[in-house]
């Protein structure tokens, strides 16, 4: 019988914020737990520090480049190869609960069962449409997506449409997950089965609201982050202009609801963790799984929301517990990307990897084995498309190459040396043959002037 698969995840959680990365402020008590008994990731990247092609990126196992999804609304062509389609192909049930943030024709993508309000094809994928009348239809100047500026100065407490959602999806996983392991009135079960149940929740994604007691306890206790802005016509750039003037004040305030959204998250995963124990299921016989698209930079920075290769933008968190095959409490350092998901989740499950992945099983590394490890993380954003476009970022060891064109100045960070990510080393001569070898890599990967016209893939192994 192979493993069932619990696989978690919510919306722009930046590692920081979480009590096993050292946070003590912030209240996690389950993901606390699941780290404690399981294997934590250190540094673990996003392969789009955006949404919707950072999610298509860890469904296929593929970067930006090898899957086509750049930008926001860019989806995977219908009956894609994700991980979901590979483990329905191995007879499993693949059931989600939550946002999937597929906005093409295919809205299910290899998962069988799907429980939620996200699916929604947007107009961009409608075949045949009369352009002539949805331009009649235009919505008016200013009811489009809030300012950041509008974000953080309507935070604090109270009801947010992504607490109604997550509520939703939570209560879907759990009726769910009671029919599917005891079905009490017709006595049905599909428990003989094996199961990947998927619960993907919208929070701590803004709209900046928490309940009242939460957003009260974080209020005072809050960090808040350095707002100074770099130099650069980039990284100076928060996602949506105009840039944000935001008072002390209103930084507390939506960093409280930040917080108080995250605890939210953890007791919704504390709920589904109890309701298999009461069903009857040992959680150490299941594959967990934690993480999320990316980060919020929270004015870090002086930058709002995501898009930027810095750490809390493109890092993410990520756990995975199986205590009776590794160790609980163990730590992985080395450098690791969300697509390496696909080639590990089939390697644990007992699964053949498909070709065409930019996956590496992670397998190795969660037993302490790092030899061979290609020390290599890639996220990247557009191509050849509206600004942003061409911005690609290389991390090896604990150097950060960024790339945004032929017009915008190359970034080097070392995160060794320089934590919080203020310095330049680009021009930096002590850092020359670096430099030379990342840009040769940024040309394997298809960017840059010497961009490999033939690219098919980053080159990795699935097994190393």
């Amino acid at each position: 019988m192979r493993p069932n698969v619990l696989f978690l995840m919510s919306d722009e959680h930046r590692p920081d914020v979480t009590g096993y990365e050292g946070n003590g402020v912030i209240r996690t008590p389950t993901l606390d737990f699941l780290a404690e008994t399981g294997v934590v990731f250190r540094n673990a990247y996003a392969a789009s520090p955006i949404c919707v092609p950072g999610r298509q990126c860890l469904m296929s196992g593929q970067l930006p480049m090898t899957c086509g999804c750049h930008r926001f609304g860019d989806d995977l062509p219908p009956n894609s190869m994700t991980f979901a389609r590979r483990f329905a192909q191995y007879a499993y049930i693949t059931a989600c609960a939550g946002k999937l943030h597929h906005t093409g024709p295919d809205q299910m993508q290899g998962w069988t069962v799907r429980i939620g309000s996200d699916a929604r094809v947007t107009d961009r994928y409608i075949d045949g449409k009369a352009e002539d009348e949805f331009e009649k239809y235009t919505p008016a100047p200013g009811t489009g997506k809030w300012s950041n500026q509008k974000e953080i100065e309507r935070a604090g407490a109270g009801a947010s449409r992504n607490a109604t959602i997550d509520e939703y999806a939570t209560l879907g996983a759990i009726q769910y997950l009671d029919r599917y392991f005891a079905d009490q009135h017709y006595d049905r079960p599909e428990s003989h089965r094996p199961l990947l149940f998927k619960l993907s929740l919208l929070q701590p994604h803004y709209a900046f609201k928490t309940d009242e007691a939460k957003f009260r306890y974080y209020l005072n206790r809050v960090p808040i982050y350095e707002q100074d802005r770099a130099d650069h016509p980039v990284l100076s750039r928060t996602q949506m202009p105009p840039d944000v003037n935001a008072t002390p004040r209103d930084i507390r305030r939506a960093t409280a609801a930040y917080y108080g959204m995250i605890e939210t998250v953890d007791s919704h995963f504390k709920r589904v963790l109890e309701t298999l124990e009461e069903l009857g299921q040992d959680i150490d016989d299941w594959i967990i799984v934690y993480t999320s698209d990316h980060g919020e930079m929270l004015g870090e920075h002086g930058i709002w929301e995501k898009t930027q290769f810095y750490e809390g933008s493109c890092r993410v968190p990520l756990i995975i517990r199986w205590p009776k095959k590794f160790a609980g409490g163990t730590i992985v350092n080395e450098n690791v990307n969300l697509c390496d998901l696909f080639a590990t989740l089939c390697d644990l499950a007992g699964l053949p990897v498909p070709e065409g992945r930019d996956s590496r099983s992670l397998v190795p590394l969660m037993n302490g084995d790092a030899s061979g490890w290609v020390n290599e993380t890639v996220s990247a954003i557009g191509r050849n498309q509206p600004a942003p476009a061409n911005h690609l970022m290389i991390k090896h060891d604990a150097l950060k190459y960024c790339w945004y064109g032929p017009s915008i100045p190359e970034v080097l960070f070392d995160l060794e040396n320089d934590p919080n990510e203020n310095v330049n080393f680009i021009d930096d001569s002590s850092y020359a043959g670096a430099v030379e070898r990342f840009r040769a890599r940024r040309d394997e990967l298809g960017y840059g002037p010497q961009g490999a016209e033939g690219y098919t893939g980053a080159g990795y192994s699935p097994y190393r």
